[in-house]
């Protein structure tokens, strides 16, 4: 997947280690904390973080139709610990079974798995972000979800 011109790029820049930034990525409790736009929250982050590692997870939140459970599944494709993190993500069922977009309401040409990429670099005790989502649009609520989560990771990093 080379298709920047379909990617929500985001940079930020946070107050903390190196270190710490890599385990609010990596550790599924601290994932599970801030991942989502507001008002999301994420009941199941099971997270196996190693190249062909699975990642399956759920994200509920308030709808005006009533609460709405959406889940994810993908793959670890590369693991760089503290600076590189690269996986797959798709729609799915419960179950882990991957769902096209079209059944999950996108708009047709939405691609059935996207991928992540994560880059931290450690600058004078902050950590430089950079996140890739490629197959997203940066136009999208998607992007716009992104930057809602990173806002709940700088709070929350601040909290630890």
């Amino acid at each position: 997947m080379t298709d920047t011109d379909n990617a929500v790029v985001i940079e930020r820049t946070f107050d903390a280690p190196i270190e710490l930034l890599w385990k609010m990525w990596t550790d599924p409790e601290h994932f599970a904390a801030w991942y989502g736009p507001m008002g999301a929250s994420i009941p199941v982050a099971d997270m196996d973080v190693r190249v062909g590692g699975r990642r399956h997870l759920c994200m509920e939140m308030q709808t005006p139709n009533g609460p709405m459970k959406m889940w994810f599944v993908g793959e670890f494709t590369a693991v760089e610990p503290t600076t590189r993190l690269v996986y797959t993500d798709a729609m799915s069922d419960e179950d882990g079974n991957v769902m096209s977009p079209e059944a999950m309401g996108l708009p047709a040409g939405h691609p059935e798995t996207t991928e992540v990429i994560v880059e931290l670099e450690a600058i004078d005790g902050k950590t430089k972000m950079t996140m890739t989502h490629i197959g997203v649009p940066a136009d999208s609520p998607g992007a716009a979800g992104w930057n809602m989560a990173f806002d709940k990771l700088t709070d929350y990093v601040g909290s630890v």
